[in-house]
């Protein structure tokens, strides 16, 4: 069977084994006749994988009977709107940190709704690094404090939770959720895509902490868009193919040994790119170093010319998808949970071929 080495950055690669047994459960789940696809979302079949899912959340995050999970559609798009929504309104603020693309999304959003303190940008400086917690700066009576914990456009990312001056902190996870422990009783809610880390586009996860939940506004709100329409019910069909991918990415977790083991392998991951970046001058990160992504590498070589040469090439040995975002070019190399290490390997192996052959 043949497998590309797949850095992209979303839709990514997914684990192996979870896409064989998907495909040996597609045209009959469990005995069933059907693919779970074709199954009532309130049979038995998908109550289970449902309940399934949430369980092993819960339990690999060590997440209490304090949150609920819900398993919402419209991606993290969709969050930047529905969390100024549920917890703003006029005369309301929250504090919001603009570290890229989606951040700025995020805020754009939540204008419309109430009133938004940026307690700290880095856009003059080109997205290239997430504050030190002395920087961030802090308002009065915020409802919450808004992050995104990975920046994939940038290559930036949070070592840690910023500093919330005791406010709940909501996070838009997509695209490190699951790579790495978090501290849970920060948070009052994390949302994240799935397609990075967790399964295939479609499905967005929700955690949110039951006292935060308790905040959300009930008045002249649509049904819809309210998060407590949506804790203990199945107000709408649920994207069960979705979820029930996610529930087998949860069960591959388990076998990794969980998210602590998960993490040690992105970190060796990570510092073996970044270690063959900083041997010279030929390749040349864009993030500070004290904020560097471990699940989007990027970096620049000496001329545009180079990096076109970079990325064909690479493609010809089936190093696909590393082309740099179209916004800012260069080379970014996703090295998301399921990528093996093997592919890292073979992408070091070819930058020194290429240093060699051109520097």
């Amino acid at each position: 069977m043949f497998r590309s080495h797949n850095f992209s950055a979303g839709p990514s690669i997914l684990p192996t084994e979870v896409l064989q047994k998907a495909q040996a459960e597609l045209l009959d789940y469990k005995g069933t006749g059907s693919s779970i696809m074709e199954l009532s979302h309130r049979g038995p079949e998908y109550i289970e994988v449902d309940a399934q899912a949430t369980s092993r959340l819960k339990s690999l995050m060590g997440l209490g009977d304090d949150f609920e999970v819900l398993f919402l559609q419209g991606g993290a798009s969709t969050q930047f709107m529905m969390v100024p929504y549920n917890f703003l309104a006029e005369g309301k603020t929250a504090n919001y940190l603009n570290t890229g693309t989606w951040s700025k999304k995020a805020i754009k959003e939540a204008k419309i709704f109430g009133k938004v303190h940026v307690g700290f940008s880095s856009e003059e400086e080109n997205f290239g690094r997430v504050p030190r917690n002395e920087e961030i700066t802090h308002v009065e009576g915020a409802e919450y404090l808004h992050f995104t914990s990975n920046n994939t456009i940038f290559g930036t990312q949070y070592r840690n939770e910023p500093e919330s001056n005791g406010v709940p902190l909501v996070c838009d996870a997509s695209s490190d959720f699951l790579s790495r422990e978090v501290d849970v009783k920060r948070y009052g809610m994390i949302y994240a895509g799935a397609q990075k880390n967790a399964g295939p586009a479609g499905v967005t996860i929700v955690i949110i902490r039951k006292d935060f939940l308790a905040k959300a506004r009930t008045e002249n709100v649509s049904t819809i868009l309210s998060y407590p329409t949506h804790v203990g019910t199945m107000f709408n069909t649920p994207p069960v193919f979705g979820v029930y991918f996610f529930n087998l990415v949860l069960e591959w977790i388990e076998k990794q040994g969980g998210i602590k083991a998960v993490e040690k392998v992105n970190e060796a991951k990570a510092a073996q790119l970044y270690t063959e970046i900083d041997k010279d001058d030929f390749y040349r990160g864009t993030a500070e170093a004290a904020s560097r992504s471990r699940m989007n590498v990027t970096f620049r070589l000496p001329s545009e010319d180079l990096e076109k040469k970079f990325v064909k090439e690479a493609a010809a040995l089936h190093l696909d998808g590393l082309k740099g975002h179209r916004s800012v070019g260069g080379i970014r190399a996703s090295i998301y949970n399921a990528l093996p290490r093997e592919s890292v390997d073979t992408l070091v192996s070819f930058m020194v071929d290429f240093r060699a052959k051109n520097g």
